[in-house]
């Protein structure tokens, strides 16, 4: 299987501005932040590291740190926008600024695997604060959006709020994502497209216990089952795991090999301004009609 990149360009309201020495600085509209990168190991362009804030880790590999602020930043928040989508951004406890911007190529990847299809029903698992979701939902899709969370899943209402969105049909689920796709097989129901972001660990609303390594492979085969020969594609990322490309690959190419289509694989990054420099975020897997 061969590997392939998508990356992600900077647009007006986010850019990659430099990136090194396990570091990177971005800018998220009119403020800039510095954050840790372990897979940026050349220098920087410059030293010249201007930022609002900083993120210093702590010394447990699982997360832990903090943010230091050299200038007032909202705590509340601040909105910016991708397309039609408009999104509230803020400096969260877990290093990350309210969603990630490596996942733009994805979203226009997948609106254009829907384009001749309007209302298409498509399934975003582990959908965080919404704004995947909204971006297939401006482009005419009717969306499920689960997360485990309901500080995430009201934050991602928020956002339609402020795209002005509120009335597009989308289900907003508070539920662990491994629980729901598993009734909704039982429904027999189907979907025209699931995009799914699993994190390494984490816990349902009723104690749910989730370890990636494990339980994704098991949640793979209900996706499948929730497609058929109609769907359009099956999205796959994943962060901050010791796994290789190829592997989820394959995880995909198996579960799908009775549905007509293609199974591709690789790397999320995103182009730093500075020099063009593509810096490596994620893996992915896709399986597409």
């Amino acid at each position: 299987m061969d590997l392939k990149t998508l990356i992600g360009e900077p647009w007006p309201d986010y850019g990659l501005l430099d990136s090194g020495d396990g570091r990177k600085l971005e800018r998220y509209g009119r403020f800039r932040f510095i954050r840790p990168e372990p897979q940026a190991m050349w220098k920087p362009a410059t030293t010249d590291w201007r930022a609002d804030a900083e993120f210093i880790p702590g010394s447990d590999e699982d997360g832990g740190g903090r943010w230091y602020y050299e200038k007032p930043v909202p705590a509340e928040g601040w909105p910016l926008r991708w397309r039609e989508v408009t999104f509230q951004s803020s400096c969260t406890p877990f290093r990350h600024l309210g969603f990630f911007p490596d996942m733009a190529p994805v979203w226009d990847d997948l609106r254009a695997a829907i384009a001749d299809k309007p209302d298409a029903e498509v399934m975003n698992l582990f959908g965080y604060t919404g704004v995947g979701t909204l971006a297939l939902s401006a482009a005419r899709a009717r969306m499920v959006h689960v997360d485990a969370s309901k500080k995430s899943v009201a934050q991602a209402r928020a956002n339609a709020a402020l795209s002005g969105m509120e009335d597009r049909p989308v289900r907003w689920i508070v539920e662990d994502a491994a629980k729901f796709v598993a009734r909704e097989v039982r429904r027999n129901r189907r979907y025209d497209g699931i995009l799914l972001d699993p994190p390494k660990y984490g816990r349902g609303p009723d104690g749910e216990v989730w370890r990636l390594e494990e339980d994704l492979p098991g949640l793979i085969a209900n996706c499948r089952a929730l497609l058929d020969a109609d769907s359009r594609f099956l999205f796959l990322t994943v962060y901050a795991v010791r796994m290789s490309a190829l592997a989820i690959g394959e995880l995909l190419r198996q579960a799908f090999a009775d549905l007509p289509g293609t199974v591709e694989a690789g790397e999320l990054a995103v182009r730093e301004e500075a020099r063009g420099i593509a810096l490596p975020t994620a893996i992915w897997a896709r399986w597409r009609r």
